[in-house]
């Protein structure tokens, strides 16, 4: 978190958080839509399934680091800052899930006793 002296954290925009996270997959899929190619094309391109490949492009399953570095060998996307987003956005999603927020409280309700 970026801090500036006399000025609310929660102002500044490298601190706030999107309303809706980006999926990585979100990312990848416009740009090869962008080059024209088919998810068919380029899953069989990285010796990938399909249903594997679409399932993280419409953010129904997370980018792995394989994958990732497939994708940064096929389309020349750096892996690491693909990977950075699935972890912003696993932590927004995760910290949105009301069952798991009352788990993560609970736990610390518990931890500060210790």
């Amino acid at each position: 978190m970026i801090t500036i002296p006399g000025v609310d954290p929660n102002m500044i925009a490298n601190n706030l958080e999107p309303f809706i996270p980006t999926h990585p997959g979100e990312v990848v899929k416009e740009e090869i839509a962008y080059r024209g190619v088919s998810q068919k094309k380029f899953a069989a391109d990285m010796d990938v399934s399909y249903t594997l490949l679409n399932e993280v492009l419409n953010g129904k399953r997370s980018l792995n680091t394989e994958l990732a570095l497939l994708i940064e060998a096929a389309l020349g996307l750096d892996a690491e800052p693909l990977l950075k987003m699935q972890a912003r956005y696993n932590m927004i999603t995760t910290k949105r899930n009301g069952k798991f927020m009352q788990k993560l409280n609970k736990v610390r309700k518990i931890s500060a006793v210790l």
